[in-house]
């Protein structure tokens, strides 16, 4: 019988299945019929009207097709067509004429006509329709795809994710199916969002609020997202959001109380001198909410700088951090929701990072909630100005995540396109974007003219009614609720924001709430005196023996690297043979005592794992299976011992090239995990300056500003050794400039045995601030940077380190200087046999130990020569703020390189020849000229 015999067959419903799985998923398809199809498709592209015979793919002979079966796949590539291109015919527009895009999806595209409209086709079952006209299906099909939501998810590969998508949309035709009680309560969220922008309208005229108005349908959406969550396990709820809406989100989601917020729009001061607060729609909340089916969750809004995009970022980091801390093993219990504006989601780069990191390892979260808030425009700039993507939610398409455009004047397309994406999130852990296409009411804020601008859309804005009036007038027709019902709810709401505006009147003072309280209890706000307090950081010699055992000691039974095996036994004798200790075992032994005592930690960066110097070596790789084995976690009473494990107390991730987005997720991370010593790392310290936004608005100034703590440690690798601009500075300038009162410690340590202590200080204290720690390269392996074990057990960090060697008497010049440059004038000093020079190093940067300073200016005093030494340039480094911070700093000599626009020579020649300059400078007063 015929291979092809089938084409003159009556029973087309499997033929048109069978091609509508070649189109979706051609690989799938047997090789054969493959071929079929593929000369099916070249026949419709070439012949214009259709091929009535196509090629037996195996003879080669011409087989003839029925004009049924013919039909049959026009009407497959119909559906095709609406499912892949639905989305750029939609309703989703409420005040502007969609662009017009070509082909359409009229039947004549297709090689279909109206003669056809009234013919049954069995491509029907691929909707779920069973057989039906063409009139039928087109006009599911317009519904499913071409009303209220239009859907993009086609460029999706996953066959299981494409077959629940398109399952669920023919639920219904894709339409909203609520009962009459669901519709009320939706018009009651409606009606918040739409009387309290009203409220502040009327009582606050010309105050900035960044209203809503326009996109109201935002808080229905919140509010079932929650709502529905919550009945599908989810306990904690992270959510960040720009300043757009945030007010009525925090009231009508959060219940943040309006007489809080009217407070604060009042302008008062704050009851606590130590924190500046911040403008009211840049503040974050945490509270417990009960749903209407009594579940009680834990809901969380993040503070934001006014770098729209920067708190998706920190809020992947809490998400991750409260994960894996209470709900191991169960991402499903925490759900991240990001709130973006579509200028920004298009136009800031950070998040393509955040979108990248989403299925990592060290990163994911389980699937994250995007909803734009889609004004159509970005201050004053149109979106075809904006963007070059046909939407702002096209980096969607990185992760192959569905979009849902969605008109915000529809409020039940709102909720039913909400908690699909909910479901989705829920079913495979991937992250959903909802378009919220609305528009915005006035200017970018409440005092701007946005008809200098956009004169054409504001006239049609001004016109439109809003969308709780489109909504009451909708249920009123369905009978639902009468003429009454709106004015009563308004008035019932307004009436509370009265008493709640008059309660605010009462108070005097404005409090800053602290965000995620309930994760810092126990928690102190300290100063810098208290910053200052030594530390009791020792640790019993047993345990530090008992971890030193596990990092120099390899599995049995597996097969190592010659050069790992050689390393580890080198780990060995330095503890147990030579009792010399370098920077490796300073880390390896700091972590592993910390999680003795019954901390975690979590360090991520760009080849963390190995360390960029080769030194750190925390996961090692079986050399056969590359398995990888971390030996931190084989300490006897660690959680785990498997690199999989969400349990494990010691953790590291090798990041993606990211400084910004993995910044802002380990700053999260930290700021939900205050007992997690949570480091970043930089490829080379420079590399931080990708991530400047997320230093300046938070890790500097965010307890200032929000009264948050955060403990995240940077390394920074820093030092001269000729590597060039981009490999040699920290930029430790600029953290020093942001240095304030008590904001955070900055530290260029020397010795292993000093940053044994300072990483355990960063946990053993009852606070938290950020530290910055300028790490070495070529020290890593220096034969004098070595400590005894005696010296990490029983020794504390040591702000400043005297030099041991001087005699004070003899001493004619001071030497202060900082981190690496101390060696190389060490080999100097040791070279000259010069025994009138003391060498003195500044660990800690900030806060400065100036007593310490001062008492050993004191205690030298014969010498009549007090120098700074750096080998950075003069307007780099730390000499601007030793002048600062240090009035005695403007006696010094400074020994250091010239003035420079770039941090280093790229010839290594020209390096060295400065770096030698700068030496001999402070070895010899006559030439601190040549070094200006």
């Amino acid at each position: 019988m015929d291979k092809f015999s089938f084409l003159n067959a009556a029973h087309t419903a499997y033929f048109a299945e069978l091609y509508d799985q070649y189109l979706q998923y051609p690989d799938s398809v047997e090789p054969s019929w493959r071929a079929f199809f593929q000369g099916f498709d070249f026949g419709l592209e070439t012949s214009g009207n259709g091929q009535t015979y196509v090629e037996h793919p195996e003879s080669g002979e011409p087989v003839e097709m029925s004009d049924s079966v013919l039909k049959e796949f026009r009407v497959v590539k119909l559906i095709e067509g609406y499912r892949s291109r639905g989305h750029l015919f939609t309703k989703t527009n409420p005040v502007r004429e969609r662009r017009k895009y070509s082909p359409t999806l009229d039947i004549q595209n297709f090689d279909l006509s109206e003669s056809d409209l009234d013919t049954v086709f069995n491509a029907g079952d691929i909707l779920g329709l069973g057989p039906s006209t063409l009139r039928e299906i087109v006009a599911h099909l317009r519904k499913v795809y071409c009303d209220s939501i239009g859907v993009e998810y086609m460029f999706i590969r996953n066959p299981e994710q494409v077959k629940w998508i398109q399952d669920r949309l023919n639920i219904n035709e894709n339409q909203p199916a609520f009962t009459a009680p669901q519709k009320k309560h939706i018009l009651k969220k409606l009606n918040e969002a739409v009387s309290f922008e009203n409220f502040l309208h009327t009582k606050y005229v010309g105050q900035k609020r960044f209203s809503l108005e326009g996109g109201e349908s935002l808080i229905p959406a919140l509010d079932a997202i929650i709502e529905k969550a919550a009945d599908l396990g989810v306990k904690d709820f992270v959510m960040g959001m720009a300043h757009r809406g945030r007010l009525s989100t925090l009231t009508n989601i959060f219940g943040k109380s309006a007489k809080d917020i009217f407070t604060e729009f009042d302008g008062k001061d704050y009851e606590e001198d130590v924190f500046d607060g911040d403008v009211k729609y840049h503040l974050g909340w945490t509270s417990c909410r009960k749903t209407d089916n009594g579940k009680e969750i834990n809901i969380n809004i993040a503070p934001n700088p006014s770098h729209l995009e920067t708190v998706g970022a920190v809020v992947q980091g809490i998400t991750r951090g409260k994960q894996d801390r209470h709900y191991q093993n169960k991402a499903d219990a925490v759900l991240p929701i990001i709130v973006h504006g579509d200028a920004a989601i298009a136009g800031q780069g950070i998040v393509y990072e955040i979108v990248q990191m989403s299925q990592l390892e060290g990163y994911s979260t389980g699937g994250t909630i995007h909803i734009v808030v889609n004004n159509q425009i970005g201050f004053t700039t149109n979106y075809l100005d904006g963007r070059s993507s046909t939407y702002c939610t096209d980096v969607a398409k990185v992760t192959k995540s569905p979009v849902l455009h969605v008109n915000a004047d529809d409020v039940e397309a709102v909720v039913h396109a909400v908690l699909f994406a909910l479901d989705f999130r829920m079913q495979f852990g991937k992250d959903v974007f909802i378009d919220l296409l609305g528009y915005r009411k006035y200017g970018h804020n409440e005092g701007d003219e946005p008809r200098f601008t956009q004169p054409k859309l504001y006239k049609a804005i001004a016109s439109h009614s809003n969308p709780r009036d489109i909504y009451a007038e909708k249920l009123q027709e369905q009978g639902i609720i009468d003429d009454s019902h709106v004015k009563k709810l308004e008035e019932e709401y307004k009436a509370k924001l009265e008493e709640n505006l008059e309660d605010s009147r009462k108070e005097e003072k404005t409090r800053i709430t602290p965000f995620m309280q309930d994760e810092w209890e126990g928690f102190e706000h300290v100063d810098e005196s208290r910053m200052m307090e030594e530390v009791d950081t020792t640790i019993d010699m047993e345990v530090l023996t008992e971890v030193a055992q596990a990092v120099s000691e390899l599995p049995s039974d597996k097969k190592f690297l010659r050069k790992i095996k050689k390393l580890v036994e080198l780990r060995r004798t330095m503890f147990f043979e030579s009792n010399s200790l370098d920077w490796s075992m300073a880390e390896l032994l700091a972590y592993g005592t910390l999680i003795k005592e019954g901390y975690y930690v979590r360090m991520s960066g760009q080849d963390v794992e190995r360390g960029t110097f080769s030194h750190r070596h925390a996961v090692v790789k079986v050399e056969d299976s590359e398995e990888e084995i971390i030996l931190l976690n084989q300490i006897k009473g660690t959680i785990c011992d498997t690199r999989k494990g969400s349990s494990c107390d010691f953790k590291v991730y090798n990041s993606l090239l990211s400084e910004y987005g993995v910044v802002g997720f380990d700053y999260g991370y930290a700021m939900a995990s205050p007992n997690c010593l949570t480091i970043w790392e930089a490829q080379f310290g420079d590399f931080s300056n990708g991530a400047q936004i997320m230093i300046d608005q938070y890790i500097s100034a965010a307890e200032d500003k929000w009264k948050l703590q955060n403990g995240l440690v940077m390394f920074l690798p820093h030092g001269y050794e000729g590597q060039g601009a981009e490999h040699s500075s920290g930029r430790m300038e600029r953290y020093l400039q942001l240095c304030a009162k008590d904001n955070m410690f900055v530290a260029d340590v020397t010795t292993p045995a000093n940053m044994f202590h300072l990483l355990r200080r960063q946990m053993k204290v009852n606070y938290r601030k950020p530290l910055i720690i300028f790490t070495p390269k070529s020290l890593l392996r220096h034969p004098k940077v070595v400590s005894t074990k005696e010296e990490f057990a029983n020794g504390t960090f040591q702000p400043l380190i005297d030099d041991a060697e001087a005699k004070a008497d003899k001493v004619k010049s001071l030497v202060f200087c900082t981190g690496k440059f101390y060696y190389d004038l060490l080999e100097r000093r040791e070279e000259l046999e010069r025994d009138d020079v003391a060498l003195v190093r500044i660990e800690q940067l900030f806060p400065l130990p100036a007593e310490q300073i001062k008492a050993v200016i004191s205690k030298y005093k014969n010498a009549d020569d007090v120098v700074w030494a750096q080998e950075e340039p003069r307007n780099m480094g730390a000499y601007s703020h030793l002048l600062l911070h240090l009035e005695e700093t403007k006696n010094f000599r400074v020994c250091s390189r010239k003035f420079y626009g770039s941090p280093a020579a790229g010839s290594s020649v020209r390096f060295k020849k400065r770096h030698e300059k700068v030496i001999e400078s402070v070895f010899d007063k006559t030439l601190e000229v040549t070094v200006k």
